[in-house]
């Protein structure tokens, strides 16, 4: 057997005896009535009632005393036994099964009164007092998941535990027997009460779920509405209010055991959670004919009270006969302001949309951006209908996005969306969270919200429109950020270009010229020949520059290919660079070039590896001193074009930054130009002498 089962059968044990005990107590209890309380009191249990000869007699309210305590005790004993029937498996079913019998047992004056002094039945109903207690603030705290939340509050548990346990002790008159000060006891009593209504609304705030916020209502509804029953009759019973009459007694015990019949109700509906009935309109209610009850006393009290004073020889009927006409003609009146009064409280401003839109409208008559004016009527919306949270949402590339806001956006929120529509066209929406878990909107809360969003649909046009022409001015100011940026790209590039383009032509006609001049008279022929070569060569340069001019692309490129390019650059470069070797009796430089068959590149791929080889060739020509020159192309696994170029040269040094000690910015040009497309490029020495320039290019982008 589990231990729930044995929580069950112990708690069915109980319930079996107590009853049995409590049911053998009232014949005494009638006879202690009609014998000793009645007339000379039983203590703070029953005062002595004074009779009123043409009203009830003795034993008639004796009868009725009995009757009121044991209708209260029934219904705590048929919230147990349904508790124990529906709910065996659930803890907190069984806890508070255990707390309405020993509460509903205990409360009454009945089982004390009516048990002989140092019997059994006396002893074990002060255990049961002790127990109902206990048991009724062990279930407040743990209600409904079983936790202690917050996690302090098993401390002050304890300590009324102990209080509980010393009060049985002393036989149920701890109070009196220690004469601490009924101040004290009153302070101990609100204390506690506040603490087990704390317990539950920092629960539902804080940690509840759905179904637990709807349960969390009904316990504090029934806890609130008893306890505060419980101290306004309380004060009623005090001697410069109660007249001692049994009839006024008989009134003021059943009212007082009403309101705590709450308690077993609403807790029996909170554990069983099957079909929880909306409480809101149940609160509302109930805060109505409250207020409207203390309302009408009032002015009934004060109207008697006035009249009596000021007319003292008027016939008492009359006065009463009067102040009821008047309480009569108020009536209506107090019933609407109160209300009205109490829908604000609970509802915000949902019945008055005309006022709100008045109010709402003297705010926007301020200078306010139209995004500040969207929250102001979020910020509206939500204090009107006093709702968690509250926002607006417009469309904005595409995406829905949030641009004004009221409240708390926290996960768990039960979200609402309105659409807001201006002139047949949705602009955006208005999302309202529900006030608590499970309430939803009422008709009234449609209608406000139609008539304020009507006339929120130009402030969402208007700022709509500003987020539109926002956006405009941030992509013409990125649109210009990147017209500078390829300006400066462009810049850059011609620079490059005109150093590894017209740069090294310029060098080579220089070349020319200077061999030119040296066979002038030597071998005129020769020179002639080399002349109109270089005639040739002014051209083709001028065409290089009309194409960088116009950023063209080098057209060996289209004409003849990367590989074919490569050779005629070659080529170009290793005449003048021979003549001139073989004049002096120097070494002469050889190109040679290996490359498989390469597919078609990019555009920017081709031109950055004819760039990066040329420089290099340029390289080698003016500083390497290099009898030999290898250029090498090959397709890699990666999609990747290798280029590599080698000499035997003594190479050049290497400086800070990459830059060539000689080449000055040959090298981070290179480097550039791959960088653009995304690869890389360096240069090494070999220790045997030489150098290797390498680059990785990505064939596609």
């Amino acid at each position: 057997m589990d231990k729930i089962r044995v929580y069950q059968l112990l708690i069915g044990v109980f319930f079996a005896m107590t009853a049995v005990l409590y049911i053998n107590c009232i014949p005494s209890y009638y006879e202690t009535l009609v014998t000793q309380c009645i007339p000379d009191g039983c203590g703070l249990s029953v005062p002595a009632l004074t009779l009123d000869p043409e009203g009830l007699s003795n034993k008639e309210t004796a009868v009725l005393l009995v009757l009121v305590d044991c209708l209260f005790t029934a219904v705590f004993y048929a919230s147990a036994a349904i508790l124990l029937w529906k709910g065996p498996r659930e803890p907190m079913g069984l806890t508070a099964a255990l707390a309405m019998v020993a509460f509903g047992t205990s409360f009454p004056s009945l089982v004390m009164v009516g048990s002989p002094d140092a019997s059994f039945a006396l002893g074990w109903f002060h255990g049961v007092s002790a127990i109902g207690w206990i048991s009724l603030s062990l279930f407040c705290l743990l209600f409904p998941d079983g936790r202690f939340v917050p996690s302090w509050t098993r401390y002050p548990l304890l300590l009324i535990v102990i209080v509980d346990l010393v009060n049985f002790f002393y036989g149920g008159n701890m109070w009196a027997d220690l004469e601490l000060s009924v101040y004290l006891q009153f302070a101990w009593f609100m204390s506690t009460t506040v603490l087990l209504i704390y317990a539950q609304i920092y629960r539902f705030r804080r940690m509840s779920t759905p179904v637990q916020r709807q349960q969390t209502k009904w316990v504090v509804y029934g806890v609130t509405v008893s306890f505060a029953g419980f101290i306004v009759i309380s004060i009623l019973f005090d001697p410069g209010i109660y007249n001692g009459q049994a009839t006024s007694f008989i009134y003021l015990n059943a009212v007082l055991h009403l309101f705590l019949s709450a308690i077993p109700v609403t807790l029996t509906l909170a554990v069983l959670r099957r079909r929880l009935w909306n409480i809101n309109p149940l609160v509302n209610r109930t805060l109505l004919y409250g207020a409207l009850s203390v309302c009408v006393g009032l002015l009934y009290a004060g109207v008697v009270f006035y009249l009596g004073r000021l007319f003292e020889s008027w016939n008492r009927f009359v006065i009463s006969l009067i102040a009821t006409g008047l309480v009569a003609a108020a009536f209506g009146p107090i019933k609407e302001w109160l209300q009205l009064r109490v829908n604000r409280l609970l509802k915000g401003r949902h019945d008055d949309p005309y006022s709100v839109l008045l109010e709402l409208g003297s705010q926007l008559m301020q200078p306010l951006p139209p995004a500040e004016m969207l929250s102001a009527v979020a910020r509206k919306v939500k204090e009107a209908l006093r709702l968690p949270y509250a926002g607006i949402a417009i469309e904005v590339e595409g995406q829905e996005t949030i641009i004004a806001e009221s409240g708390d956006r926290r996960e768990g929120l039960e979200l609402n969306a309105f659409p807001i529509i201006y002139r047949g066209r949705t602009l955006g929406t208005l999302y309202a969270a529900n006030r608590s878990s499970g309430e939803t909107f009422s008709a009234e809360d449609h209608i406000f919200l139609e008539v304020l969003l009507r006339h929120a649909g130009p402030l969402v046009n208007n700022a709509d429109m500003l987020q539109g022409m926002r956006k405009l001015a941030e992509d013409l100011q990125e649109s210009r950020e990147k017209l500078v940026l390829a300006r400066e790209e462009e810049r850059r590039r011609i620079r490059n270009n005109l150093h590894d383009e017209l740069a090294p032509k310029l060098a080579a006609l220089a070349l020319n010229v200077a061999t030119a001049r040296k066979l002038v008279n030597k071998d005129p022929q020769t020179a002639g020949t080399m002349l109109d070569e270089l005639r040739l060569d002014i051209r083709s340069t001028v065409e290089d520059i009309r194409s960088l001019v116009s950023d063209l692309r080098p057209p060996a490129l289209d004409q003849l290919g990367l590989v074919g390019a490569i050779r005629a650059r070659m080529e170009e470069m290793a005449k003048p660079a021979n003549r001139i070797a073989g004049e002096t009796g120097g070494r002469t430089l050889q190109f040679e070039i290996e490359a498989p068959v390469i597919p078609s590149l990019r555009a920017a791929v081709e031109v950055a590896a004819y760039r990066i080889i040329t420089e290099s060739m340029v390289n080698v020509v003016k500083h390497a001193e290099a009898t030999r020159c290898k250029v090498r192309l090959s397709i890699e696994e990666e999609n990747r074009l290798a280029v590599e170029i080698t000499d035997n040269g003594i190479g050049p040094g290497i400086g800070e930054a990459g830059r060539s000690a000689t080449g000055g910015i040959g090298l981070l040009s290179m480097r550039e130009r791959a960088a653009e497309i995304g690869g890389e490029c360096g240069i090494e020495r070999h220790a045997s002498g030489g150098t290797r320039i390498w680059a990785v290019l990505p064939l596609q982008g």
